[in-house]
């Protein structure tokens, strides 16, 4: 794998942010976080997200919003996680396309990125039609700097 652009490992490429608190649950055998714990963290910033962007409210899909899956989901492990620390995890939106974008986030510790994760999410209903134009606005809002 190959070390990541070196704007993805600079939080203040990202607009949002979010403190997570790291768990005794969270940790392997080896005595850091485990690759769940790391999906975790990250699934938590992108529902979160969403919400700010006006997709899904009170853990439903808002009303008057479409339907979307996630597509892919890659996380990139850079540094090991450490328990009791705290996570930051900073991201934004990449490319937009007609009927899919994707959120990229990093988590860090002690400033230092320990992970990245790259999603995309696709529209699947309504069919037949592209994002809708107000959300590719809010989406637009929150674009990492760097793409």
């Amino acid at each position: 794998m190959p070390r990541p652009a070196p704007w993805r490992l600079d939080p203040a490429s990202y607009p949002k942010h979010e403190t997570k608190q790291t768990r005794f649950q969270d940790l392997d055998t080896m005595g850091h976080l485990n690759n769940v714990a790391y999906a975790s963290l990250f699934e938590d910033a992108r529902v979160r997200m969403n919400q700010a962007l006006g997709r899904v409210s009170r853990g439903k899909m808002a009303e008057g919003s479409f339907r979307a899956v996630v597509a892919r989901n890659e996380i990139n492990y850079l540094a090991e996680g450490n328990f009791p620390e705290d996570v930051e995890i900073a991201l934004g939106i990449g490319k937009i396309g007609n009927r899919s974008f994707e959120m990229l986030s990093a988590a860090f510790q002690s400033g230092a990125c320990i992970a990245t994760c790259d999603t995309t999410i696709v529209m699947t209903d309504p069919k037949g039609i592209g994002l809708p134009d107000d959300f590719v606005t809010r989406l637009k809002a929150v674009q990492v700097r760097g793409v």
